[in-house]
């Protein structure tokens, strides 16, 4: 008996080799690079470095065409000036909810019966704008000072040591987490639980996110499998709607997402598993996002220098001190177009989501320069901005230096016009998504990401512990998850600025030069 299964195992094999080798190339439609290896194809090279696998495919096909990887033909496009024509196509044709979907269930072991992301996204919308932004944005500033300020309390002025990603990526989560699901109140004791707690979280999810990837392309070990069960476990029990309800200053995107929740008939289990979930997609971009961009400035003296000299003036012209503000003014968090340009640039670098799309019927695709190209039902269409325009050096001179004023005019105002093949381009530089499926809660995000940076700098001296050392390069597993991480931390020095200090006394100043990821 066990011969006949083995036998209908390889007969089962063999006829997917087949079928993947029998997919032949068709008038109109994208360069087919199936690969050599039957129904895996490019898989391997794919999931080590896709950055270095997709420019090795466009120097050899051009700006789309269509690669094999794990039984599915994926058709890359990476012409910016066509993005648009993917991202607006109907929900019909060109559909991202059933991969987002796909994914939910694998990562998170979510199932919900009718999910309509549509509609999660009306619902949810409003809770990030306005009044409501405008709430988030001031219960930030106050987890943000008691996550980072209170903890450095009992250190005094003494100077630590820690690793720059680590120290971003903790104080990031952990604010950012008290401010949408809630906390435990505004006296001293709930403050010290909230830091607690909001630790045990990051330390649990910090766990999950570096086996992540592997759980996405199901390639955990038996043992990694099993630990991450038990994470899941753990933070689903923090995250219950038992643990939930009964929080002080939870945000009006909790209490919709709740509510949204239960109409959709989700039990507690599941409603703690989404809010893993929701966890994953708020917090987990917000520390990477601000690793990068603290290192880019320590290493680039001349960034930081204006970035410090336009806030110190921005909180005159506000008639404000940072130390007795309740928050950060509205107006100073808008009126920063330097910091604005070093955290575009710094995006720009960093930031390397995958945009796809299904294609749910046969469809010809429409170039901005007039090109068509057919695709078959079934393929997936992936997007990926990082490669173009972001690294592109026809759009940007010397791709992958760091120039703190690259979105800059000559005047200081924003710049806005970047070109390539002569023609303006709208999509230039996508760290948010586009169309349809762009971040919802990126005013949030950039807020916090203001805030957190603006008390560091005047609250704390701050310099790498080795100037010298070199920006580490990627993991590049992670390229499609959002913000890259680094594949190893940096160490800093820091410290409460003792009393009295200007903000720019004790910041470690490297010798000036560009900024190049290694």
């Amino acid at each position: 008996m066990p011969w006949f299964f083995l036998a209908a195992l390889l007969a089962a094999l063999l006829v997917l080799l087949l079928l993947s080798r029998r997919r032949m190339r068709k008038p109109g439609e994208p360069p087919l690079d199936p690969g050599l290896i039957p129904w895996l194809g490019h898989a391997s090279e794919f999931g080590k470095d896709a950055a270095q696998f997709l420019s090795r495919m466009e120097r050899k096909h051009g700006d789309i065409f269509t690669v094999l990887v794990a039984g599915r033909f994926i058709t890359v496009l990476l012409d910016p000036h066509s993005y648009d024509t993917v991202v607006w196509e109907s929900s019909s044709k060109l559909d991202f909810h059933k991969y987002a979907i796909f994914l939910m269930e694998k990562i998170f072991d979510i199932q919900l019966t009718n999910y309509d992301p549509g509609l999660e996204k009306a619902k949810m919308k409003p809770t990030l704008l306005h009044k409501n932004l405008q709430a988030l944005t001031g219960a930030m500033f106050k987890n943000l000072c008691n996550v980072l300020l209170k903890d450095a309390e009992d250190m005094g002025t003494d100077w630590q040591e820690t690793g720059l990603f680590q120290f971003s990526y903790d104080i990031m989560l952990r604010a950012g987490y008290l401010t949408l699901y809630g906390t435990e109140g505004d006296d001293p004791v709930s403050q010290a639980r909230d830091r607690s707690h909001s630790a045990e979280v990051f330390q649990s999810f910090r766990q999950l996110d570096q086996l992540l990837m592997k759980l996405a392309r199901s390639s955990l070990s038996a043992e990694e499998k099993k630990e991450a069960s038990r994470i899941k476990a753990h933070l689903w029990k923090l995250l219950s709607p038992q643990r939930l309800v009964g929080r002080a200053h939870r945000s009006a995107w909790l209490d919709s997402y709740q509510q949204y929740l239960e109409e959709l008939g989700a039990g507690e289990e599941m409603q703690a598993r989404t809010m893993l979930l929701q966890l994953w997609a708020t917090q987990g971009n917000a520390g990477p996002a601000v690793f990068w961009l603290l290192l880019f400035l320590l290493k680039t003296p001349i960034a930081l220098a204006a970035v410090l000299g336009e806030l110190e003036s921005a909180l005159q012209k506000e008639g404000q001190v940072l130390t007795d503000m309740a928050s950060i003014p509205q107006e100073v968090l808008d009126s920063m177009p330097t910091f604005d340009s070093v955290l575009s640039e710094s995006l720009r670098l960093t930031a390397a989501p995958f945009i796809t799309r299904e294609v749910l019927v046969d469809l010809v695709l429409p170039l901005a320069d007039g090109r068509e190209y057919s695709l078959r039902q079934g393929d997936r269409l992936l997007l990926f901005p990082f490669l173009r325009p972001q690294r592109d050096p026809e759009i940007y001179e010397n791709p992958e230096e760091f120039k703190y004023n690259r979105f800059l005019n000559p005047d200081g105002s924003e710049k806005r016009d970047f070109y390539k093949g002569g023609k303006r381009l709208k999509n230039y530089n996508l760290p948010w998504g586009a169309g349809t499926n762009m971040c919802l809660g990126r005013s949030h995000a950039i807020s916090s990401i203001k805030q957190f940076v603006i008390i560091l700098l005047m609250q704390f001296d701050l310099k790498l512990k080795n100037p010298e050392e070199k920006i580490p390069s990627f993991d590049s597993s992670r390229y499609g998850f959002g913000l890259m991480q680094p594949e190893h931390d940096i160490t800093i020095c820091y410290r409460l600025k003792p009393k009295g200090t200007p903000a720019s006394t004790g910041l470690s100043f490297p010798a000036p030069g560009g900024i190049t990821e290694a």
